[in-house]
């Protein structure tokens, strides 16, 4: 073993000894294989005994294992660098941080640390989570056992939803509403995403909340109907309607997450004409205008490939809904939803209303020139939204 790993490894056990260990990682695995991607080490008191409990990082779920200190040291023998090309040690004094080249070559960087730092020994100490899997709704829809606890074939699952409840969270924080925040979740599905944001908004940022969740299938909204009663969820309901057809009274933040083909669209129209401060959709299925181009037969150097054909709809699908937006006053931005690793359908476009003076003629030329250079006659939301060219 070279020495570095070595006087990395010295480092650990003199920091555990003298209880100066803060935490540490093991990140780059050897082989980009390895299901394993991380290792995180915390010092924790279990029953009046320090231990060290490793949490193991796989791409779709997380172990967690408690280790005696002469255990921990022998766990870390075999993973550095066999496993591991990088670990970080924090100490309360100082960062150790350990590379192992592609060759196997060790060095180690030592970095003194300005800030107060101190052991924290709990074990199980809740988190300050967006969204809580131990609250009943998560057992009552599938995701967790009765515990609490996020089952194993649904790690995938809540690992989206958190993230979409991360995003929701960084774009309702800087607004301000007065009184009840009005939301419509356009084809709400089974109700996960509903309920991710219903307890975002309601329990984490404490605004009072009127969500309803829109959804054409009356099975499911029977049975989360029943869930939110015998939940007592105030400000949460299920309504049977498809998203054409829903008419909100109020609404002041829409979301529409892979609504299928033009149903998109109706759902950005209703959040237009209801004035929506806040419109958040994750398009799915741009058949629409695929067919309108693959109808022209106007094809380029790019489109003539079918899977470029089918790209360059979807960019220019949602490149036209993102410039309607902009025309009825919204500021517009297109960013990720979900890594690609979990799903293809990653645009999340996004619209904020603004003060700003609409109907800028310019969108509409931009429009309109976008649609002449590849054949396309209309786009479903210029019809829903009542523009005509």
């Amino acid at each position: 073993m070279p020495d570095n790993i070595e006087k990395f490894l010295d480092k650990v056990a003199e920091a555990a000894e003298q209880s100066t260990l803060v935490k540490m990682t093991l990140s780059k695995p050897a082989d980009k294989r390895d299901e394993l991607r991380n290792v995180y080490v915390k010092p924790v008191l279990i029953k009046e005994k320090r231990l060290f409990a490793f949490t193991f990082r796989y791409e779709r779920r997380d172990e967690v294992k408690n280790y005696d200190m002469s255990q921990m040291l022998e766990m870390l023998r075999d993973m550095l660098p066999e496993r591991f090309q990088n670990a970080v040690l924090f100490t309360v004094n100082e960062d150790v941080t350990l590379l192992v080249s592609g060759k196997g070559k060790a060095t180690i960087q030592t970095k003194k640390v300005q800030e107060s730092r101190e052991q924290n020994l709990d074990h199980d100490k809740q988190k300050n989570r967006l969204i809580n899997p131990a609250n009943p709704w998560w057992y009552q829809l599938g995701l967790t056992t009765r515990e609490g606890k996020v089952t194993a074939d649904m790690q995938h699952k809540f690992k989206q939803i958190y993230k979409y409840a991360e995003i929701v969270e960084s774009l309702v924080k800087p607004m301000r509403f007065d009184g009840t925040v009005h939301v419509a979740d356009m084809g709400a599905g089974k109700g996960y995403l509903t309920f991710a944001l219903y307890e975002l908004l309601s329990q984490r940022m404490n605004l009072d909340v009127d969500i309803k969740g829109v959804e054409i299938r009356p099975d499911l909204v029977l049975k989360i109907n029943e869930i939110i009663k015998s939940d007592h969820l105030k400000g949460l309901a299920f309504v049977e309607s498809s998203i054409e057809a829903y008419r909100p009274e109020k609404l002041d933040v829409l979301i529409a997450l892979h609504a299928c083909n033009t149903a998109t669209d109706d759902a950005i129209a209703s959040g237009i004409k209801a004035g929506a401060e806040l419109i958040v959709c994750a398009p799915c299925c741009h058949k629409q205008i695929r067919q309108e181009m693959e109808r022209s037969g106007r094809f380029d150097a790019i489109t003539r490939y079918g899977i470029f054909l089918e790209r360059q709809a979807v960019m220019i699908t949602d490149t036209i809904r993102a410039l309607i937006l902009e025309y009825f006053g919204y500021k517009t931005q297109v960013m990720e939803f979900i890594e690609m690793e979990h799903t293809p359908k990653n645009v999340l476009l996004v619209g904020r209303k603004t003060s700003k003076n609409p109907k800028d003629p310019k969108i509409l030329q931009q429009i309109a020139d976008l649609k002449a250079q590849y054949g396309i006659e209309s786009h479903y939301l210029e019809r829903a939204v009542g523009l005509n060219f």
